[in-house]
């Protein structure tokens, strides 16, 4: 029905005829003559009509906005002094000569112009088809498609399979609620829909595939957030007989692969890599932004001594942390918007945030202090957080004192924030590695011990014997890939020995009987000359987000949930009949 795509036109066209088919974008009427702006997929063009072909032109009066047009016309330069610099097609125009409506519109309920990012996600979500086609809404779906297919043949290059893993599957703990579908000929029986790949591609790799990969989709009922949806998709990748700084060097050649042919960025070589230890005490996480220059300074030794609770009380606890976090040229903070940050900590569970203004230390010393807290430190503590953070006049000290864990977040978000509304974050992309996670974490409620990442991650061959004796300092071989404080990638070398999982399994306190009907298959499995072997997820949906300079995986994905897990396009979920609940043995039990 076309030749050519809008966008794709360009004075090299001049003086062709063309015949084009899209969206009006808009119809102007100048003076006798008719300009309707024609929007495809590949971008914008303008279309003149004049009143020398009445019934065309005739036409071209009815047309309104999102009006489905097909029209035939030549190119030719637009007229000096109307050349658009910011258009593509800017250079050129077409003229009209024939046009035929394919489908009217109504007034959409959203603008489709610059307009249109100001109407709220919830009419753009129940719109989706409308919004869709918006030029940056395409460009990211656009992004999207050409980062699958970049990945897909780099795997494919480097000798990995694509192989397709069930959806409908059984039940397995993985650190979220699973979606649930109810099986027709097993009444009372359920299948899960998988949370991912996991135990699948660990399988293949028993089968002897070697090199796995998959554009899986996963899901997962957990409560919600910019970067969370109950479906996603992810690039999973499984290999055998590889060791984790072979996988990560091949991983990390993925992305700045990636990233050159679909960004024109060139990302170090090799990635920095940090453990998790030191990614917390520097940065209070694990996936450290490091475009913020700003870092955590432990002084719970100086803090120790001093006569003041609210340092003195964590700096003795084994599980307390102290910190301080230096501003430069903080001290031209106001009362107001340090009182705004201490709200901001308190999302993290901080009880307060206490501060030193540095005014003129150097001159004055402790009179060159400003603070609530100066009072209740020694000069010896102060002198050993002032050279420790390396503060000048006209900086400023924030601390955190609490449970390591608010410390942690609390701070380590403090310093983001820090970074990003005072100028400090750096420009361009900084990738890392975060290795030697620790194998578990001590549930302090249910006093077990959990999984950090899940049950199948192998701890260090030197660990071994810590799993019984000391596990809660036990490393694993884990491994993250994080670009500018999101983690767009996770894995681990799994464990490969069925006496290491079951004491593993011992250990997370679930039994023989619980292990076997949970995860028999792949205990057996494990008994039949299970290869060494290990892997690695990327979130699909994150890496584009962040290479769209998106703010939200919604606005990557083509018909996203909401934040209540609902699809206002469709108005799923929705109630089903009697007599389908019949078929599958299920009555509805509503919650009291």
């Amino acid at each position: 029905m076309r030749t050519h795509y809008c966008g794709e036109l360009n004075d090299s066209h001049d003086g062709q005829e063309v015949v084009l088919c899209g969206w009006v974008q808009r119809r102007r009427d100048h003076g006798g003559v008719i300009f309707v702006d024609l929007r495809d997929r590949e971008g914008l063009v303008q279309v003149v009509f004049d009143p020398d072909r009445a019934e065309v032109f005739g036409r071209a009066e009815q047309v309104r906005s999102e009006y489905v047009l097909r029209i035939t016309g030549r190119v030719r330069p637009r007229p000096a002094g109307t050349v658009n610099a910011d258009l593509p097609t800017g250079a050129i125009e077409i003229l009209g000569l024939d046009l035929e409506v394919l489908n009217a519109s109504e007034t959409p309920p959203i603008q489709l112009d610059t307009h249109a990012a100001d109407a709220s996600e919830e009419l753009r979500l129940r719109y989706r088809y409308l919004d869709l086609r918006r030029p940056e809404m395409q460009s990211r779906l656009r992004t999207r498609a050409q980062v699958t297919r970049m990945l897909r043949g780099f795997l494919d290059r480097h000798g990995f399979l694509d192989i397709e893993t069930p959806i409908l599957t059984k039940s397995t703990p993985e650190g979220a609620r699973d979606y649930l579908v109810p099986s027709r000929t097993h009444p009372g029986e359920f299948f899960a829909l998988p949370q991912s790949p996991q135990l699948f591609k660990q399988l293949l790799m028993m089968s002897g595939m070697d090199r796995y990969y998959q554009v899986a989709r996963c899901f997962r009922d957990e409560d919600l957030r910019a970067d969370r949806q109950p479906e996603f998709t992810q690039l999973d990748i499984e290999v055998s007989f590889m060791t984790e700084d072979a996988l990560m060097v091949l991983m990390e050649t993925m992305i700045r692969e990636l990233f050159r042919e679909v960004s024109g960025v060139e990302l170090p070589d090799p990635f920095p890599r940090l453990t998790y230890q030191e990614a917390v005490r520097r940065f209070g996480s694990d996936r450290p932004d490091l475009r913020v220059p700003l870092e955590l300074v432990d002084v719970a030794d100086l803090m120790a001594e001093v006569d003041f609770k609210v340092f003195a009380g964590p700096a003795q606890d084994p599980q307390g942390r102290v910190v301080a976090l230096r501003l430069p040229k903080g001290g031209e903070l106001s009362r107001k918007e340090i009182d705004a940050y201490t709200q901001f900590v308190g999302i993290y569970g901080a009880k307060g945030l206490a501060y030193i203004k540095v005014n003129e230390w150097t001159s004055k010393g402790r009179e060159g202090l400003q603070s609530p807290i100066v009072k209740n430190l020694p000069d010896a503590a102060l002198n050993g957080i002032l050279a420790r953070t390396g503060a000048e006049d006209g900086d400023l000290i924030f601390f955190g004192a609490d449970k390591a864990t608010v410390v942690n977040e609390s701070i380590g978000a403090l310093r983001v924030k820090l970074g990003q509304e005072r100028g400090l974050m750096a420009e361009g992309w900084r990738p890392v590695w975060v290795v030697d996670f620790p194998m578990f974490e001590h549930d302090p409620a249910n006093d077990r011990w959990v999984a950090l990442h899940h049950p199948f991650t192998a701890p260090k061959e030197d660990q071994l014997d810590r799993l019984e004796t000391d596990p809660g300092a036990c490393v694993s071989r884990a491994y993250d890939m994080v670009l500018n404080g999101t983690e767009i990638g996770g894995g681990s070398i799994r464990i490969h020995r069925d006496t290491v999982q079951r004491s593993v399994f011992k250990l997370l306190a679930i039994s023989d009987e619980q292990a076997e009907d949970r995860f028999g298959f792949l205990l057996r499995a494990l008994k039949f000359g299970c290869p060494p072997h290990g892997g690695i997820a990327f979130g699909l949906d994150r890496l584009v987000m962040l290479m769209t300079g998106a703010t939200s995986i919604r606005d990557v994905m083509a018909f996203p949930k909401t934040q209540s897990a609902a699809c206002l396009l469709t108005d799923a979920p929705s109630a089903v009949d009697e007599a389908q609940l019949k078929e599958l043995a299920l009555r509805i039990r509503l919650r009291p």
